[in-house]
């Protein structure tokens, strides 16, 4: 950011797949852009845009994951994307969360000219039978309609575990797959799907 080159940050992972890691000193990103663009409010949001330009020839799909809060790191991300993926855990404060959140994305199209939309709300850690959870999930449906993914991330060990360990997909003493790890890939490949249904819909009114 510092130099205005992201191209010399990135680490291959494997096939189809390369990373740009998080860095502790990236938390003095609201300093690095008042420094380079004092009075430039729209270069400040802009700035990510900016650096992805050269990169995005060489993929074909870019995800930034950023925190779920309205920050100079959320004003870049947001700034810099076609689509915004909204994760709404199945509680009243993460409701009001993406409330504010969805709001905060048409401030940024009204005042900087973004280019984005709501790809999908993603419902995630839902309790099965949970009343508070079935009530989020019936609201967030009533506000935001057919944007609400119907993949739902319930409540899961397994997912956890990847969290720590890296997603893997372990065999038993048998040689078959484990059960509960083609049950969590098998969420990740719905949930792509239907966001990809959800992107050619877009692409097909605009």
């Amino acid at each position: 950011f510092v130099n205005g080159n992201l191209e010399d940050q990135v680490t291959h992972i494997q096939k189809n797949l390369d990373l740009i890691a998080a860095n502790t000193k990236f938390s003095k990103l609201p300093n690095i852009l008042l420094n380079k663009f004092p009075e430039d409010d729209q270069k400040q949001v802009s700035y990510l845009k900016t650096l992805l330009e050269p990169l995005k020839e060489k993929y074909d799909a870019i995800y930034l994951d950023v925190p779920p809060t309205i920050s100079d790191f959320s004003d870049n991300a947001m700034m810099a994307s076609d689509y915004c993926i909204v994760i709404l855990q199945t509680q009243e404060l993460s409701l009001d969360g993406a409330k504010t959140y969805i709001n905060y994305m048409q401030y940024l199209i009204d005042t900087f000219d973004a280019k984005l939309d709501v790809l999908g709300i993603l419902p995630c850690m839902l309790r099965p039978g949970g009343r508070v959870d079935k009530k989020i999930l019936e609201q967030a449906k009533d506000l935001y309609g057919n944007n609400v993914l119907n993949t739902i991330v319930t409540y899961q060990e397994r997912l956890k575990a990847y969290d720590a360990e890296g997603i893997s997909m372990g065999h038993m003493y048998t040689g078959t797959k484990d059960q509960w790890d083609q049950r969590a890939h098998q969420l990740f490949i719905n949930v792509l799907e239907e966001l990809d249904v959800h992107q050619r819909l877009f692409k097909g009114v605009n």
